[in-house]
């Protein structure tokens, strides 16, 4: 490999913007180093029509491409989305290496010209549809509002933002097509990178809706045993967003949650301490399993699985097993 850093990406706006700013930090903390990003257009991207479940979720639609390059040495290291990335299944060879500190991990709701946010509570949705490809935001939703209809929405956030604007319907796979669309449900960290934050007209608190595992962290990863790299991410790893990675995925370890699976969590850090909430939620919204514990901030992963082990005993398992694609 040539003595250049290279990171890989998807080309999607949004994963171009984070990778930037871990190319940035970079720069400012290692004298004289070279980046190259080097530009992937995965499953996923390509694909912007069909449910991520055929292509193994969004592991196989958006990280398996870019760490199957970097297995191969073309890489040193690879940015990704930690929601992104499968927490449920182990990854030989490969470690997060740095963790940039956390975006605002919530979600937010995006409205259509002309349609109100008051208008949508008054009617608890009746009438509308509201888009999302997250099976953890339409369980929330179907919640939140009980008479709105959920409908399939893919594509980048820029894109999807763009088609709610111009009333466009999402293709279907095989032909057809849903919607248009009167709201979309969106990470709030996704509409910020793409420059779309004034579009936001409603933040959802983690008490109506608890974030994905690791949404709104930036995570670098590289091969284990490559240890120059791992040096230089070292460098610009947050410990505290590490921290609550670490927790949160520990939590999608336990339950073995799979990409259909309605899982949430979100760990934060105040002091030596750290609180962890966690939910499993059936794709209808109607069954919800929560727990919340406290920790010491310095051993996430133990509080990680204290909190998996507990919505495993109230029940977690049925939920998620009913949820599993046939």
């Amino acid at each position: 490999m040539s003595d250049v850093f290279r990171i890989g990406t998807r080309k999607s706006v949004m994963a171009l913007a984070q990778t930037e700013e871990i190319v940035r930090r970079l720069k400012a903390t290692v004298s004289g180093i070279a980046v190259e990003i080097v530009k992937f257009e995965t499953t996923g991207d390509i694909d912007q029509v069909g449910k991520l479940l055929p292509h193994g979720g969004k592991g196989g639609a958006f990280v398996a491409q870019i760490r199957d390059a970097m297995r191969r040495g073309e890489l040193h290291a690879a940015m990704h989305s930690l929601k992104d990335m499968p927490g449920n299944e182990d990854t030989p060879g490969l470690v997060i290496g740095a963790t940039l500190p956390r975006d605002p991990p919530g979600d937010a709701l995006v409205l259509r010209p002309g349609l109100s946010l008051d208008e949508l509570r008054r009617t608890r949705g009746d009438g509308f549809s509201i888009g999302t490809n997250a099976v953890r935001r339409a369980a929330y939703v179907r919640r939140l509002f009980p008479e709105i209809e959920v409908i399939h929405f893919r594509g980048a956030a820029d894109t999807r933002v763009r088609k709610l604007d111009q009333s466009e319907p999402q293709r279907l796979p095989g032909g057809g097509a849903v919607g248009p669309a009167d709201a979309l449900i969106m990470a709030r960290s996704g509409l910020m990178r793409v420059g779309l934050a004034d579009r936001i007209v409603h933040e959802f608190t983690p008490a109506e809706m608890l974030p994905a595992v690791g949404q709104g962290i930036v995570a670098v990863e590289c091969a284990a045993q490559d240890f120059d790299t791992r040096k230089l991410l070292a460098a610009i790893d947050d410990p505290s967003a590490h921290a609550c990675a670490d927790a949160e995925r520990e939590v999608l370890w336990v339950l073995n949650g799979h990409c259909n699976s309605p899982i949430a969590g979100f760990a934060e850090i105040k002091g030596d301490a750290m609180a962890l909430t966690a939910s499993v939620l059936d794709l209808g919204g109607e069954r919800i399993i929560e727990t919340s514990r406290t920790g010491p901030a310095s051993r996430p992963r133990e509080l990680g699985r204290a909190v998996g082990l507990e919505l495993l005993a109230r029940g977690a398992a049925d939920i998620i097993e009913r949820s599993r694609p046939v």
